[in-house]
């Protein structure tokens, strides 16, 4: 019983930081039109969040072991909860961009102790409950999150106030567990070049994931603005494309078991194209239409970083498996700190369609490299289960590793 009160605290740490972290992108592109920002300077802030993501990725494993988890759990939430207040004294696109970067170190180090925290107490036995939890808690927050925008008044002090509550709030849960904390885990190697090495096109698929995902919700709440769509639709359309993300991990993990999983990829792709040239050719879409094809788009691009990573961890060994996850996180969090910039640029130059335009160019790319490399070599013959891989920090590989030791059935020759 205390283990899982234990992980309660936690998920509900997670929940808090989801909220926060989850609410501030939509918001600062909703606060970026009120104050008159251009749409490039809209799409930096989404930029500056993923750099600064990184960055976080890359120092909180060795500022663990500097401070310990809780001390430096406390330092990322302190650093979160200025890069938000922050927001409300002044209205300087740079130094938004600068307090963006702020939080999105936050977002990494804190999901790095978290992690951390959990990979130190869970035990085999409680492994997969304890993840499906921890999924579901995430995904959950996240979803809540975007709904969020629909109360909140852009650009305006309390809305900023409200989100830094939370980043504040998640401090709480952990620092006040009364479990010891655990050692700190060595820091993985950072080698990006492993995963290229082990697999070419997993190291497309997440670029393509990132470039998906990241300029979706980041500049997601400009095209919803631009075609009409009220503050409260907006946050419908971004909640839809989480809910058809969340909705596809089950099917799609079936079918990348059984079958090839390059086959699954490219399919994926395939599907997330015909959302993409509908909604950047359909003129006069009702409501409802914007809503079915958002949660299209989520179903069909989500699972895309997993269903790489599946396929490279496929050619690994098992010793790889930790510096393999963290090297795929590297290339999507370099896709992603360039997409959101790209896309609103694009957007400024050719209108809203350009956004989905640049993505369904992305998935073409995508579907043509997937059949190159289906040519160059044959399907593993051994291949680990597939997992949902949460996007959140480079020691998350320590928490999936055992599970892909699992191996699924053997799959189905499409």
């Amino acid at each position: 019983m205390r283990l899982i009160i234990s992980f309660a605290t936690l998920f509900l740490s997670v929940i808090l930081l989801q909220l926060s972290s989850g609410g501030l992108g939509p918001l600062d592109a909703l606060s970026g039109f009120a104050l008159n920002f251009s749409t490039t300077q809209i799409g930096l802030l989404g930029s500056a969040h993923f750099l600064g993501f990184f960055i976080g990725c890359w120092w909180a494993p060795r500022l663990m072991g500097s401070v310990g988890h809780s001390r430096g759990f406390a330092a990322f939430t302190a650093l979160g909860t200025i890069g938000i207040l922050g927001h409300v004294l002044t209205d300087s696109p740079p130094a938004w961009a600068a307090l963006r970067i702020a939080q999105g170190m936050c977002v990494a180090g804190c999901y790095t102790v978290i992690e951390a925290w959990l990979q130190s107490k869970v035990t085999n036995e409680t492994r997969g409950r304890a993840m499906g939890a921890y999924r579901v808690a995430d995904i959950g927050a996240s979803l809540v999150a975007q709904l969020l925008i629909s109360v909140l008044e852009p650009a305006h002090y309390a809305s900023y106030t409200l989100l830094a509550i939370f980043c504040s709030a998640s401090l709480l849960p952990l620092t006040l567990t009364r479990l010891d904390q655990p050692e700190t885990p060595e820091a993985p190697r950072l080698t990006p070049g492993l995963a290229w090495n082990r697999s070419p096109l997993a190291v497309a698929g997440v670029l393509v994931s990132a470039l998906s995902g990241a300029s979706f919700r980041m500049v997601g709440p400009i095209y919803g603005t631009e075609v009409g769509l009220a503050t409260s639709q907006i946050a419908v359309f971004l909640a839809a494309y989480v809910a058809g993300g969340a909705a596809s991990q089950l099917p799609v993990g079936w079918l990348a078991d059984k079958f090839d999983r390059r086959t699954v990829l490219i399919w994926l792709s395939v599907a997330a194209i015909g959302s993409c040239i509908l909604t950047a050719t359909a003129t006069n879409l009702s409501t409802g239409w914007i809503m079915a094809n958002a949660a299209l788009f989520g179903l069909t691009t989500f699972p895309i970083y997993s269903v790489s990573a599946a396929h490279a961890h496929d050619f690994a060994e098992t010793h790889e498996r930790v510096e393999l996850s963290a090297a795929l996180m590297f290339w999507y969090a370099t896709g992603a700190i360039a997409a959101p910039w790209i896309a609103a640029q694009l957007i400024q130059w050719y209108g809203p369609p350009a956004l989905f335009t640049m993505i369904g160019v992305g998935h073409a790319v995508l579907v043509v490299f997937g059949i190159i490399r289906m040519r160059a070599r044959p399907a593993a013959e051994e291949r680990t289960a597939y997992i949902y891989s949460p996007r959140t920090s480079f020691t998350v590989g320590r928490l999936m590793s055992r599970f892909r030791e699992n191996k699924p059935d053997k799959p189905d020759k499409p």
